[in-house]
């Protein structure tokens, strides 16, 4: 009984040990995966904000670009 009791703390704990090191490791890729979409959102915005600069102000060069990245 007393075994069977220990046996169970000890695969409990091994289990908590292998969550503890499993959600570090995500917690560090959710990090990095942050990071990464707040540079490509920043980085969309800007384009987003020189495209319609540029077909405000040189719509035949705008056009150039829309045809092609549409074709």
């Amino acid at each position: 009984m007393l075994r069977t009791i220990f046996g169970i703390g000890a695969i409990a704990l091994l289990g908590l040990f292998a969550l503890k090191i499993a959600f570090g490791l995500f917690g560090v890729l959710f990090g990095i995966f942050f990071v990464l979409l707040g540079w490509a959102v920043r980085i969309a915005i800007v384009g987003a904000v020189i495209y319609f600069v540029i077909r405000l102000f040189m719509p035949e060069t705008a056009k150039k670009i829309e045809e092609r990245f549409n074709s």
